[in-house]
């Protein structure tokens, strides 16, 4: 748990509930009174609700029966089954909701001691990269002695109703909990990273390979603690809440609480004749309406499947809304699935971590374009590059790398009509391999990866990028929409990710003595031909150095090859008009590089922009000898320090 843990309107549980029990009074949170106003922001309640607190709905009131499972939970009248949705998989991690719900047994009631039953609660929440606590009292809202909203099966049981109000207090209203995504709910609750995934658009009910490798990827997922949750769009032609034939309700979160692979087959269990399904468990929020479809509570199919195996996988025919269905039929069934996953980033962990870094940042709109930062996505390439920009290093050859842009949540904002998610999502450029200073034109740098552009709250994109240095940015669609963001990125090796700030060089004290720069050059060398042969193969093991006054980059070594790609480059900022800038191939040898040829440059602003084909020579300057190979690149030189 973070030691910086916020305090939601600054109320401190502990003090409140020792000021509550010193009065022998029971709490009442000014902050979210027990009145119309906390319910709904422009809907009339359903009847007349009456605030209770657990002790007038029941005799034995707590926060748990028996535990906490994901069968506790109901939805009640709100459109929150997102919400459930997210209860119930957190249900299933002990380590991750003892983080929302705090020394649960101190906060549980103890008919031995009820002189220390203040009526206080209190819960965390991951909120825009912080763990936030949210205190509420237990008046909750009734209609006729019934709750109306989540509640438990068990008469008695209050974690969810209580949950449910701290988080709908954190949103403003219980009305603003109506629709939302399942997905939003675990990172709050876990700090997760989340993934969405169009099963309709990735073909994964007609690609059995794709199918194969999601089903491996969740359950590595599941296995290792992340959550999922899936539902099916109303936009596949059915109306929000309808029933298919089998019995799944549309635009419905439905929890995903097991993936296994289930051995069918006479005999030994490892038999290799078995047969191997692929085999997924969900459960509907609403605590009952299940799949009917084939491997259904009552289908013909389990009795293929022996008792034990059976009672391995908690097999239940009661009308419990959890149901289990082949994964090729819920591929075929579902449309939409949110993956979180929990990045392990300990060091003390026999499986992959991960060095992760976070960044706060925000969209600000200026009318001086070198300092406006919401220039809209790549579309817009007059102001594309006014947007946050923040720099990272792939140090390995290559490297997976995930990451995260999450929005400001925005459902504060509901009451206001603006609970909208704004469309948002990020561009990474490979850039220059010394590049300390913002972009102001795309020039030689690549384009590499482009996350989806989607009016959710975070944005999620795996890639695998080679060695190099990188430029991630960050954007709304539209140009001038502001709002705040952070930013999370994930590597095996440390990527020492921060924001470009500076448009070019700091003017510092030694800048005075040494001299400020007067041009800046960007150099593209993308690959070299017919270099020498080194070796007894035919071959030779070359890199490429680019060097400027005190600057330099330089390439991995590309092996076995006299026409090697590099794709290497570099920025340099020359102090001096006439310095040249130097463009060596090198040889890589165990004792000592051999040089296989070089190219001088003016650079000068007035040289062509276009890409050109260099003959390469010895050393000695312009009168030196040619040698055997060419080198190609591209060169672009400004006297304006801001123009690259």
């Amino acid at each position: 748990m973070s030691s910086s843990m916020q305090l939601f309107r600054d109320q401190k549980y502990h003090e409140l509930k020792r000021q509550c029990i010193q009065q022998g009074q029971l709490f009442e949170d000014p902050e979210f009174p027990a009145s119309d106003g906390s319910l709904f922001y422009q809907s009339a309640p359903p009847g007349k609700v009456e605030w209770k607190r657990p002790k007038d709905l029941c005799e034995d009131p707590h926060l748990f029966v028996n535990g906490m499972s994901s069968h506790d939970l109901h939805q009640g009248s709100l459109g929150n089954c997102w919400f459930v949705a997210a209860c119930s998989c957190l249900a299933l991690r002990k380590h991750l909701w003892q983080q929302v719900i705090p020394d649960f047994n101190e906060q549980e009631w103890d008919p031995k001691t009820p002189e220390k039953y203040a009526g206080i609660f209190r819960f965390r929440f991951w909120c825009f990269g912080e763990w936030t606590e949210v205190v509420v009292d237990d008046l909750l809202p009734t209609i006729d002695g019934e709750l109306i909203y989540c509640h438990s099966n068990v008469k008695n049981e209050f974690w969810s109703a209580l949950l449910e109000k701290a988080y709908a207090k954190l949103a403003g209203s219980y009305e603003a909990l109506d629709g939302g995504s399942a997905a939003d709910a675990i990172v709050d609750f876990t700090g997760a990273v989340a993934e969405s995934l169009d099963l309709v658009q990735g073909k994964y009910g007609e690609i059995i390979s794709e199918q194969m490798k999601l089903f491996e990827d969740l359950m590595k997922v599941h296995r290792r603690g992340g959550l999922i949750s899936c539902s099916i769009s109303a936009s596949s032609g059915r109306a929000s809440e309808a029933e298919t034939e089998l019995g799944l309700i549309v635009s419905h979160a439905y929890s995903v609480t097991a993936i296994r692979k289930l051995r069918l087959g006479e005999g030994l269990m490892f038999s290799f004749k078995a047969e191997k399904l692929f085999m997924i468990r969900l459960r509907n929020p609403w605590g009952k309406r299940e799949w009917n479809g084939p491997w259904s509570d009552n289908s013909e199919e389990w009795k293929k499947v022996s008792d034990s195996e059976r009672k391995s996988l908690g097999l239940t025919l009661e009308n419990d809304g959890e149901f289990w269905m082949t994964f090729e039929d819920w591929c075929k069934n579902f449309t939409d699935v949110d993956i979180c996953r929990i990045v392990n980033t300990s060091y003390f962990s026999i499986h992959k971590t991960w060095e992760k870094k976070m960044m706060h940042g925000a969209w600000t709109k200026n009318s001086e374009p070198l300092l406006n930062r919401s220039g809209g996505c790549f579309d817009n390439r007059e102001t594309f590059l006014q947007n946050p920009q923040y720099v990272f290093d792939v140090k390995k050859t290559e490297d997976k790398v995930l990451v995260s842009l999450q929005q400001e949540d925005r459902r504060k904002y509901k009451k206001e009509g603006r609970g909208d998610s704004i469309p948002i999502g990020f561009e990474i450029l490979k850039v220059e391999d010394n590049r300390s200073c913002r972009l102001h034109k795309l020039t030689v740098q690549e384009r590499v990866a482009t996350s989806p552009y989607i009016n959710t709250r975070t944005v999620f994109l795996r890639r695998i990028l080679q060695q190099g240095r990188y430029v991630l940015i960050p954007t709304t669609y539209l140009p001038g929409i502001t709002t705040k963001f952070i930013l999370r990125l994930f590597t095996d090796v440390p990527s020492k990710l921060r924001e470009l700030k500076a448009d070019k060089p700091k003017r510092t004290c030694w800048s005075l003595l040494c001299g400020y720069p007067c041009s800046v050059t960007q150099i593209k060398v993308h690959s070299a031909e017919g270099l020498q042969k080194q070796d007894r193969s035919g071959g030779a093991d070359p890199y490429v150095l680019v060097q400027c006054e005190n600057q330099h980059v330089r390439s991995p070594v590309q092996h076995n090859t006299t026409s090697p790609v590099f794709n290497t480059q570099g920025i340099f900022y020359k102090k001096n008009i006439d310095s040249p800038i130097m463009i060596q191939v090198w040889n890589s040898n165990i004792l000592c590089d051999q040089l296989l040829g070089q190219a001088v440059l003016a650079a000068s602003p007035s040289d062509p922009r276009e890409r050109q084909t260099l003959q390469l020579q010895g050393r000695g300057g312009q009168a030196a000898a040619e040698v055997p190979g060419h080198i190609t690149i591209t060169v672009f030189s400004s006297d304006d320090l801001a123009e690259l």
